[in-house]
């Protein structure tokens, strides 16, 4: 494919040199040159010295034709404009980089749409809710970036108290967007029916959006998620922002350690349930007066990765039960496990991740497997020609093997009932068996794709636990 992209940054540098690796022919533009030079010396990637934010350039670069323009500069309105003027000029598929909220939430104005642009990322805002969702729900089964993390999965032991014990499915009030979708009894995992009854010993697989996740585990008594956990987060920046708000609840004792003092001053405005402190915690002084020992959660998640990766290794190595970093260059990855780190979280890897979403969003690939070489997650996008557009789900007989557990309209993200019907254009999550694509590919009209080697790698990837 012909990819061009504006901005030659970290996060540009590096979706270059993944599409590269992919064999992308890759155009690079930029108007610093020293940049520019960096990926002539280490990429087979054209460059081109100019604003992106230019026809002309953008014309020059390739852009009319291309398959894929990435708008990756760090000025939002930069990368809201080239992407407009790509997409106006003949691009196919057209990606910008936001770091803004107002551009990334459409609640007010939805510059998506407006401005013609097939997808917006903000990686920083992903990274900070799939840290969060790691928090809710540590038990959490990965669905990549589906619908912006907004649905969520999770595996559980059903309590051997629990209220729904005996009773068949159909008489669970479940909350609205949520869908059992697996029960493993006995080490095998089979798809429910209205007339499965949960059983003792059963352990459950349920989908939902994250306003009704925790609803949904009360239905079934899971109360281990109801215990306060103490959460201590070291930097202040916007992510740190998305994070609070996100674990904004009283499952969490958020304090977050800020050393610059104005910007202290402005997270204590902004985030008026949560502590905010101006001091460094991994200092000897204040990691003792603040007893952040007793913290079950540590976060790094400044600016600056060896600040992160060791302050994460030193408060784990004081008794903190639970550290995870933010790094953006990947190459520290392998380091991690070694210095006692639990997780780590990258930013430039989520965004090339949501890069090569838009490449694979046509087709139909495995997300995940619930039951390896039982149950399986697939991904799709339904195509003209499909059997399933049109009727209710419910009147769909050839859907009798697999069970469509979320559907992403647009911007607009649902968990189906019975009377949904799905469109052409909709992207679909569907449970089914294992070894199933070929069938269900030709049920939504569409192909199976397999993901680039790439797109596997550029995931956040835990170290240990």
């Amino acid at each position: 494919m012909n990819i061009v992209i504006c901005g030659a940054g970290h996060v540009g540098r590096h979706a270059a040199e993944v599409l590269v690796d992919e064999g992308h022919r890759v155009t690079v533009i930029d108007l610093d040159s020293a940049a520019l030079r960096v990926i002539q010396d280490t990429l087979d990637a054209a460059t081109l010295h100019g604003s992106c934010s230019e026809p002309r350039v953008l014309i020059e670069a390739g852009a009319p034709k291309a398959d894929l323009v990435v708008a990756a500069t760090n000025i939002d309105e930069v990368n809201l404009l080239s992407a407009t003027l790509a997409k106006g000029l003949g691009a196919r598929s057209v990606v910008a980089r936001v770091h803004h909220r107002s551009f990334f939430e459409n609640s007010i104005f939805d510059y998506a749409s407006h401005l013609g642009i097939d997808r917006l990322i903000c990686p920083e805002y992903v990274t900070a809710e799939a840290i969060a969702r790691t928090l809710r729900n540590p038990g959490a089964i990965a669905i990549e970036s589906f619908a912006r993390g907004r649905i969520e999965m999770q595996e559980f032991p059903v309590p051997d108290d629990s209220p729904v014990l005996g009773k068949p499915l159909s008489s669970l009030r479940l909350p609205d967007r949520t869908r059992l979708i697996g029960i493993s009894r006995d080490h095998f995992v089979f798809l429910p029916r209205a007339d499965s009854v949960i059983e003792p010993g059963d352990v459950v697989i349920l989908l939902s959006d994250k306003e009704h996740f925790e609803a949904a585990l009360n239905i079934f008594g899971f109360k281990a998620g109801l215990s306060r956990r103490r959460v201590v987060i070291m930097g202040g920046p916007a992510m740190a922002v998305w994070l609070c708000r996100s674990l904004h609840s009283r499952r969490f004792s958020l304090r977050v350690f800020e050393t610059d003092t104005n910007r202290a001053q402005i997270l204590a405005e902004k985030l008026d349930w949560v502590t905010v402190i101006n001091a460094d915690p991994t200092d000897a002084g204040v990691f003792s007066e603040e007893a952040i020992s007793q913290a079950d959660t540590f976060i790094a998640i400044t600016n600056d990765d060896e600040r992160n990766i060791l302050g994460s290794a030193w408060v784990k190595s004081q008794g903190v039960k639970q550290t995870i970093a933010v790094v953006q260059r990947p190459q520290y990855g392998h380091l991690l496990e070694h210095v006692g780190i639990d997780k780590a979280f990258s930013p430039r890897l989520t965004a090339v991740s949501e890069i090569l979403n838009v490449l694979e969003r046509h087709g139909l690939r495995r997300v995940t497997s619930l039951a390896e070489g039982v149950l399986d997650v697939f991904r799709a996008r339904v195509e003209q020609g499909s059997a399933i557009t049109g009727r209710p789900l419910r009147d769909i007989p050839e859907l009798v093997s697999w069970v469509v557990v979320a559907i992403e309209h647009g911007d607009k993200v649902t968990v189906p009932t019975a009377d949904t019907v799905v469109e052409v254009g909709d992207t679909v999550l569907v449970v089914g068996p294992h070894g199933t694509e070929q069938q269900l590919a030709e049920l939504l009209a569409t192909h199976v794709s397999t993901p680039p080697a790439v797109l596997k790698a550029a995931r956040n990837v835990p170290a240990r636990g």
